[in-house]
């Protein structure tokens, strides 16, 4: 019989207020970045009257990396055009117009990412004497596991500190986005830490925040076949599906795969990347019977030639690794066939590279 390890996998959090305020803490000393210059003390005047952002989707989890490990894809996100609205009142902000994949989203900046991260990130700046106005381009489809709220949130939080000549550090930053993700999707950094930094990003730790920025090499070619199908897999429904205690044996195993999935990404390793990425056992086998077809698209993908094959965040988008462009488009293909003949799902494929910049100012209008 085997042996079972106390070991809760926790099921975050969808709400701020249910989080410890220690978890506000960021520790330098992993997560190298300079500190803000800025004096808390005093509020930024705005540098610019408006300035529109990008943010990039997200891969997160990478197998069994479960909520401490994730990488930023290039090529795909949202937008966020934030301008100084005098209709808008001092200290606030307003959502004027979300297009995109984001319709069905609230413009009510109390329950929306984009707004919620703007709104933490005015607070930690003490904008008081101006009102912001906000609107959301969605790139991302919702519920797709490319970490869209994610993209939302770093998009806003990034257009609000660059607005104001940029005084947050991207960890302050990241922190912002945390307060979103927490009322949306639960606090987990996975998607929102890469969409900001840009790379692979490992969660050292909660509480308090530590983050660890894992450098792929430069001279290694890594790309992200990303197959989304017509099939929404809510967050909140894939959480609900984890089991809440896990053998000892499958704790070491992961921990082990984990363990080598990093020592792969440093070295760039892509052989190995893929193995340890496809190798969970805690996760994946429970979320993957939701997603109809997915062990066929994950077999086809490592049949056409792929290094390894997951699920990307929780589904139902599925993401192998490759080494080759056009080999990737042809495991693509073959992925996309497995959907629709053993999932009856139509899907799209992509073919992405690292994105290793993070959310950045597109554009800006001087004051």
């Amino acid at each position: 019989m085997a042996a079972v390890c106390c070991f809760q996998l926790k099921l975050n959090p969808t709400s701020s207020s249910s989080k410890p305020q220690s978890h506000l803490r960021f520790n330098p000393s992993t997560f190298a970045l300079p500190s803000s210059s800025y004096s808390k003390s005093a509020e930024p005047q705005p540098l610019y009257s408006s300035v529109k952002s990008f943010a990039p989707a997200t891969v997160a989890n990478l197998g069994p990396g479960f909520d401490f490990l994730g990488c930023a894809v290039d090529g795909i996100g949202d937008y966020v055009n934030l301008r100084i609205d005098p209709e808008v009142h001092p200290g606030e902000v307003s959502i004027s117009h979300i297009s995109g994949a984001g319709s069905k989203l609230s413009k009510n900046p109390l329950w929306n990412c984009a707004g919620i991260a703007a709104i933490a990130v005015m607070k930690m700046l003490k904008v008081r004497s101006v009102g912001l106005s906000l609107s959301l381009e969605k790139g991302l489809p919702l519920g797709s596991g490319l970490g869209s709220s994610a993209a939302s949130a770093a998009a806003a939080a990034v257009a609000v500190n660059e607005l104001f000549g940029g005084p947050l550090s991207p960890s302050e930053l990241v922190i912002a986005g945390l307060e979103s993700e927490a009322k949306v999707s639960g606090y987990h950094a996975d998607n929102v830490a890469p969409s900001i930094l840009g790379g692979f990003v490992l969660i050292r730790s909660y509480d308090p925040l530590e983050l660890m920025q894992l450098k792929f090499p430069h001279e290694k070619n890594l790309f992200f076949v990303l197959v989304n199908p017509e099939f929404e897999a809510p967050t909140k429904k894939m959480r609900a599906a984890l089991p809440p205690e896990i053998t000892m044996s499958h704790h070491v195993w992961n921990c082990s795969q984990a363990g080598a999935l990093v020592a792969s990404v440093l070295q760039g390793d892509l052989n190995g990347l893929g193995k340890a990425l496809s190798s969970d056992k805690i996760v994946e086998p429970r979320r993957a019977p939701l997603i109809p077809g997915m062990a066929a698209v994950k077999k086809a993908a490592i049949d056409a030639g792929a290094f390894g094959c997951t699920i990307s965040g929780a589904g139902p988008t599925a993401v192998a690794v490759t080494d080759n462009e056009e080999r990737g488009r042809e495991i693509g293909e073959r992925m996309v066939e497995a959907f629709m003949k053993e999932g009856n799902l139509k899907a799209l494929a992509m073919v992405k590279q690292l994105d290793r910049v993070g959310a950045r100012l597109v554009s800006s209008t001087p004051r």
